[in-house]
């Protein structure tokens, strides 16, 4: 299992080479807070059967739940596995947030 702290990320976020910063918070969390990470891409972990190819082919894939905890580390280890260059953001949403880092009303669903 890979780790990515914030201040890496940040960095990355800022570097040339292509990263997919992917939110895979359960749908009552992500709702709950209502607020995202600009350029976020969501997915439902329960669904993930359905999704993990989609990112088969993406040079480098962040994925972050509330924390940094079960899921976002549970679905890095399965996209490693499957091939993907995935890792967890340490802390999660609550560690971009309480590090005041640009946050975004998450989308309607009807957008």
């Amino acid at each position: 299992m890979t780790a990515i702290t914030l201040e890496n990320l940040v960095a990355e976020l800022q570097g040339p080479s292509p990263l997919v910063l992917l939110d895979v918070r359960r749908d009552k969390a992500r709702n709950g807070s209502g607020l995202d990470i600009p350029g976020t891409t969501w997915r439902n972990p329960a669904h993930w059967l359905d999704w993990k190819d989609e990112f088969a082919h993406v040079p480098r894939v962040v994925l972050y739940c509330a924390h940094g905890q079960e899921i976002s580390q549970g679905l890095t280890t399965v996209l490693r596995v499957l091939g993907v260059n995935a890792s967890y953001l340490t802390g999660g949403f609550a560690a971009w947030q309480d590090a005041g880092r640009p946050v975004q009303p998450v989308p309607s669903p009807l957008a």
